[in-house]
């Protein structure tokens, strides 16, 4: 199912980017006492309590901004309030309430989204007293928390866990991936003005989407249908991952929530790549939720018909470029394009159409286990302990990314590097070219050893 969403929102310089990196365990958002230093929304993908969340940072909502980057700031969060299952309202416990709190969480209130009440700056029992004055907000639950030095936020979990969606929940993304109804739904995505818009324009065949040499200007993602023989397709043309605030602050660069939403709903994603400057950081990160959410990808370096006016850049360098950027992905193929021209475009639905058999495929129990026996030959799992891992059998057990459990004495003992290894076996053996391959490793015992032992 998608990832349900939890937005952090507030005023400037509550605690926002603290509580963030908390719950992702890492110091992930630039935390400064200078207000406004988040200045656009950051994601992570978390687990909080026994839940996988998609968790957002956002900059600070002023409910009358007076500068163009508070304007920005609030358009930012309220995208992420918009999008979110649940909203974790932080406010100042030390400051105490403020007007704009008030405007703030009538604000909130409004958009209809579960909503939690988090005091912060509550660094003892003795303090809280601070958050009386917070009652008169009429959010419940509250909970008084220290940020900074953990208190109350296991207590702030378990609330937020509640208001999340049942993980039952009809409709989710990987019902939508698993349907087979012949139709193949592609993300189109990439970095603001890098012509998304125009390639699905020259795939469609007619001007559906506003084209523009203005970044942003696709808000949206828009759903185009497309026939090409018996094969039926749907294009989804995204808004753009933004561009670094220019700005001196250390900042992240970020993905569009609405991209993400469009990749949990297609099988396939066209990472478009800007062939004149090379792949950078947001492309690595749209590469590594691709495949993190077991999505089929093809590379499109494109603006090819640019590079031939720079001499430091080829398609040697490129995809040397592409192997260090973006390592997560080696098993994506890679395209040379130009929207604007056409060059290579007519290569990218046949491309499609075979990581999509990629992704569709499945391997006979009979075949992998042969397989198997190979690669162990070949290579053997290290040791644990002191005591050999065995690896007994594997079988796949879904498609859409091909899963694969296998059953081991000692699944623990087998290494990200062994299952590296196991992957890379996979892929040399049967292909699985464009799509991310899932590897499982499950507790088995031995035959006999239950009564041996």
């Amino acid at each position: 199912m998608p990832l349900p969403v939890v937005a952090i929102v507030g005023r400037p310089n509550v605690g926002k980017s603290t509580l963030f990196n908390r719950l992702v365990g890492e110091k992930k958002a630039v935390v400064h006492d200078r207000p406004g230093v988040t200045r656009d929304r950051l994601y992570e993908q978390t687990v909080l309590v026994e839940r996988e969340v998609l968790l957002i940072d956002t900059g600070g909502i002023e409910p009358a901004p007076e500068t163009p980057l508070l304007e920005s700031m609030r358009r930012q969060a309220m995208v992420a309030v918009e999008e979110a299952d649940v909203i974790i309202f932080v406010v100042d416990g030390r400051t105490g309430l403020t007007p704009a709190d008030d405007e703030v969480a009538d604000l909130l209130r409004r958009s209809g989204t579960g909503l939690v009440l988090a005091v912060n700056k509550v660094d003892g029992h003795t303090m809280d007293d601070l958050a009386n004055e917070f009652w008169s907000l009429g959010i419940m639950p509250m909970q008084t928390i220290s940020a900074a030095h953990g208190r109350g936020v296991y207590e702030l979990l378990a609330d937020v866990e509640e208001k999340l969606p049942a993980a039952s929940s009809a409709g989710s993304a990987d019902d939508d991936v698993d349907l087979d109804d012949g139709t193949v739904r592609i993300a189109v995505v990439g970095r603001p003005n890098i012509g998304k818009s125009t390639l699905v324009n020259r795939l469609v065949g007619t001007d559906r989407h506003l084209v523009h040499d203005m970044p942003g200007t696709t808000m949206d993602p828009v759903d185009s249908a497309l026939v090409v023989g018996d094969r039926r397709y749907v294009l989804v043309d995204t808004a753009g991952v933004r561009k670094k605030a220019k700005i001196n602050d250390y900042l992240e660069r970020f993905v569009s929530l609405r991209a993400i939403r469009s990749i949990e709903r297609c099988h396939a994603i066209l990472l478009m790549i800007d062939g004149t400057e090379g792949p950078t950081e947001q492309d690595a990160r749209l590469a590594q939720l691709a495949a993190a959410r077991g999505r089929a990808v093809v590379l499109l370096v494109n603006k090819w018909d640019l590079v031939k006016d720079l001499e430091e850049v080829d398609s040697k360098s490129t995809e040397w470029a592409l192997e260090d950027r973006l390592p997560h992905a080696l098993w994506a193929p890679h395209l040379f394009i130009s929207a604007k021209t056409g060059k290579g475009c007519h290569r990218i639905l046949p491309t499609v159409d075979r990581v999509y058999e990629q992704f569709d495929k499945r391997i006979s129990t009979a075949k992998l286990n042969k397989w198997l026996e190979i690669a162990l030959e070949s290579h053997t799992p290290p040791q644990r302990h002191h005591r050999p891992v065995r690896i007994y059998y594997c079988t796949q057990n879904r498609v859409r990314p091909p899963t694969f459990t296998f059953f081991s004495n000692t699944p623990e003992g087998i290494g990200a590097p062994y299952r590296r290894y196991l992957a890379n076996q996979l892929r040399a053996a049967f292909g699985f070219e464009g799509t991310p391959l899932r590897l499982h490793f499950r507790k088995r015992r031995k035959p006999g050893e239950e009564q041996s032992g």
